[in-house]
């Protein structure tokens, strides 16, 4: 085997929970083997248990890799399922880098069954992630300089959310929240059901003064009736350049005065791309929040590439 250029596969904080990729790893391989402890009917019928070999990850294309951390967990638990020893992984590359088509991303070295039924659950995984991570490098590329960030949003994968959050992490973004639990978002429903801006924050600051609190508007006004009421971060929806910098002049204008925070946090968002990210960042907005990083972003072609002449028994 050959020595390790990484001994870990991400150096990405915070890190995946080990419990939940052991959790997710064990859904995708009750939905491709059937249930615990399922079965390959092709790998098994042709393949001896004892055969060994090795495997190269491989990028197809160019981009930005993710959820190298996956593979192991996916060998293991494979490996538990038939009953044989698990594969030795070497990473030629981790979570975060850029890698360029034809690369080798890590080799797998062990018994052939297991390397073959994780096959399509690590390359699933792995392929997504590194698809979201490669959107979002694209955006912090384009925002270098600029003093924005690039976000992401809910707009998730059920049951991945943690995965596509990580990538975006690796791509160099930054997490909004995790879910409606750690942070406060007050849209228009809301305030016709708490009956203004002001009723809303308050209820929130009332019940879960803990967490920040954040308010969608679409004008100016709607913005400086949110900082007035104690919004500490803003949601700036779908406003044009002009429009935008208008917003943050306006709102820049009562920080530190008549209790609005000395920062107010500003996001702006709705139908962000690539040709408009620096012109959106321009209006002095600290972060530009784009669901499509991971709602619409290709995955990353990878394969799993065993080398011939390795299968023995």
């Amino acid at each position: 085997m050959s020595t390790p250029v990484h001994d870990t596969p991400s150096t990405i904080t915070p890190g995946l929970d080990a419990a939940w990729v052991a959790r997710t790893v064990e859904v995708a391989l009750d939905e491709d083997l059937g249930p615990a402890p399922g079965r390959d009917v092709t790998s098994q019928a042709t393949i001896p248990p004892s055969a060994t070999g090795t495997a190269d990850l491989v990028a197809r294309e160019d981009g930005v890799v993710a959820g190298l951390v996956v593979v192991p967990e996916v060998l293991d638990q494979v490996a538990a399922r038939l009953g044989l020893p698990a594969p030795a992984v070497t990473f030629h590359a981790q979570d975060g880098d850029t890698v360029t088509a034809g690369q080798v991303l890590a080799a797998l070295d062990g018994r052939t069954q297991v390397l073959l039924v994780a096959e399509r659950t690590l390359l699933n995984l792995a392929s997504r992630a590194s698809g979201v991570a490669t959107a979002t490098r694209a955006f912090a590329r384009e925002l270098e300089g600029t003093g924005a960030r690039v976000l992401d949003t809910r707009k998730t994968t059920p049951g991945l959310r943690a995965l596509q959050k990580y990538a975006v992490r690796a791509g160099g973004g930054t997490n909004k929240r995790m879910g409606l639990y750690d942070v406060a978002m007050v849209k228009d429903n809301h305030v016709v059901a708490a009956g203004s801006v002001a009723a809303a924050v308050r209820a929130v600051r009332a019940m879960f003064p803990d967490v920040p609190v954040q308010v969608e508007a679409d004008t100016t006004a709607q913005a400086l009736e949110a900082v007035a009421a104690g919004a500490d971060f803003l949601l700036l929806d779908n406003m044009p350049p002009a429009v935008l910098a208008e917003t943050v002049a306006a709102v820049r204008a009562r920080e530190g005065r008549d209790g609005v925070p000395a920062h107010v946090e500003l996001e702006a968002t709705g139908n962000l791309t690539l040709p408009v990210a620096r012109a959106v960042a321009a209006t002095g907005v600290d972060y530009l929040s784009v669901g499509a990083l991971t709602h619409s972003a290709p995955i990353l072609d990878l394969a799993l590439d065993l080398r011939p002449g390795e299968n023995g028994s």
